[in-house]
């Protein structure tokens, strides 16, 4: 059987909100079109450019940014270290010079509103979430690609489609597609699943490489819990739903004065660890990721971006209320919260598109679960069914957005995902697994057929559900 090595890195991408699919995703496949046209030395050639968007991309869009995101991308802006403060100013000078830097590099005409076409009834074969690039050469020449963005920022070419690999062509020293997989290298090394991922990981980087990236990874993090905390206001795009992380930071500080993110933490420690109190915390921690993911910040795929505050909340909360705040500790949680999410990639998706929000909230509950309690001592098997509880009941969760935009239900899912990790965590600490009637293969089958048999209207099209039931009046985004 062959085994798709899937890295730490690619499960967590650093980008920008509000989708990782429909955002961050159609971002890499534009920047990786115009590299194509670098590479055939025709770059510089182009006449004309149109954009064709398909299926889930197409209907939900305008909501997720995925025409702001192509026109970054186009231009060859890395949603890496492109700063978001930038992005409406950037976007309004193309609509209204109707001129487009391709790469960088070379300018050509372009109006975003008739040159990005959504083609809301046609959806191609192999994924919702489908975009081409059309060019017209000075010398009438034309050239075409499709990518499909396939949840959590991984962007595929048409032509390789059917080899979904996402990282480098290597052997990996403990090949994983299951949990089966990673219990057998678990039983015969003795190691701990993050200790195994690290093992993984060295056949691509050094582990000093590896520890400052992870780390890294936890910076972006950190720094989107503490920004969303402190940014009061109303999100874009039409909703008017207003931030909430910053009056809750406020509430349950009382006002208390700090400075920075360390002096934060300091005065949430110090204030108790009663049940209502981490409770709430936890999902301002959530509320602010996700409040930030709304507003184009800057953000982690956990797996997506949809899903970007549960695993950053609950790892705040083993920082805050479980004696987590130690480096070291904190790269053993996301080495193992990241091996759950590929495992979930490789058997079923992390696309809501594909397999509505069980595939988002869902998957991130079970990697955050996962982690949660190997870092508080559970066994390897108790590891695994902290995943499996947190996915149980996630099963058919749909994904609806009102608007086509990444707020109302998503930004509240989040809470709810923190929340059901943790509790996952402690019932599989609790309990004994060899008693479990369901296993976390089981459970991944489970999902992939139930986003298999969903109905297309509940998965990111905003056809169904709370989508179409809540009366809203959408002002320009």
């Amino acid at each position: 059987m062959n085994h798709e090595a899937i890295s730490v890195f690619d499960m967590f991408k650093i980008g920008v909100g509000p989708s990782s699919s429909h955002t961050l995703g159609p971002w890499r496949a534009a920047r990786q079109f115009t590299q194509k046209l670098a590479e055939k030395n025709i770059l510089k050639h182009v006449d004309t450019l149109r954009v064709l968007l398909y299926g889930s991309l197409a209907k939900t869009g305008i909501g997720h940014g995925t025409d702001i995101a192509v026109q970054l991308g186009l231009c060859g802006y890395d949603p890496v270290t492109f700063d978001v403060e930038n992005i409406h100013s950037k976007i309004s000078d193309i609509k209204v010079t109707r001129k487009l830097l391709l790469a960088g590099l070379h300018e050509i005409e372009f109006s975003p509103s008739g040159d990005i076409e959504f083609l809301f009834t046609e959806t191609l074969a192999f994924h919702s979430n489908a975009i081409t690039f059309l060019v017209t050469l000075k010398n009438e020449e034309t050239f075409a690609d499709t990518y499909y963005s396939i949840g959590g920022g991984f962007v595929i070419q048409e032509n390789n489609a059917n080899i979904r690999k996402t990282s480098a062509d290597v052997l990996l020293p403990f090949p994983i597609n299951t949990s089966d997989d990673i219990l057998h290298w678990c039983r015969k090394t003795g190691m701990s699943i993050n200790e195994i991922v690290m093992e993984n990981e060295l056949a691509w980087l050094s582990e000093a490489e590896i520890k400052t990236g992870v780390l890294g990874i936890w910076k972006v993090m950190k720094e989107c819990i503490y920004k969303g905390c402190h940014t009061k206001g109303t999100l874009p795009g039409g909703l008017n739903v207003k931030r909430r992380a910053f009056a809750a930071n406020k509430k349950l500080l009382q006002n208390l004065n700090y400075n920075n993110y360390d002096e934060w933490l300091v005065q949430i420690i110090n204030g108790g660890n009663k049940f209502n109190y981490i409770l709430d915390w936890v999902s301002c921690f959530a509320l602010a990721v996700n409040e930030e993911n709304a507003s184009f910040g800057r953000v982690v795929t956990a797996p997506t971006n949809g899903a970007a505050g549960v695993i950053p909340a609950v790892l705040q909360y083993f920082i805050c209320f479980c004696d987590g705040n130690e480096e070291e500790k904190i790269i053993k949680f996301l080495l193992t919260a990241s091996e759950i999410g590929s495992i979930f990639k490789k058997g079923a998706t992390i696309s809501a598109a594909m397999g509505g929000c069980q595939a988002e909230i869902g998957v991130s509950s079970a990697m955050a679960a996962a982690a949660l309690t190997e870092s508080l001592g559970g066994t390897q098997r108790q590891v695994l069914m902290a995943a499996e509880i947190a996915m149980e009941h996630h099963l058919g969760m749909t994904c609806d957005p009102i608007g086509g935009l990444v707020q109302i239900p998503c930004i509240e899912r989040n809470t709810m995902g923190a929340i059901k990790a943790i509790t996952a965590c402690q019932l599989a600490l609790q309990s004994t697994p060899d008693f479990a009637k369901v296993s976390l293969d089981a459970v991944i089958k489970t999902m992939w057929e139930t986003a298999q048999d969903m109905n297309s209207k509940y998965k990111e099209t905003a056809d169904g559900g709370l989508a179409i039931n809540i009366s809203v009046g959408l002002s320009e985004c």
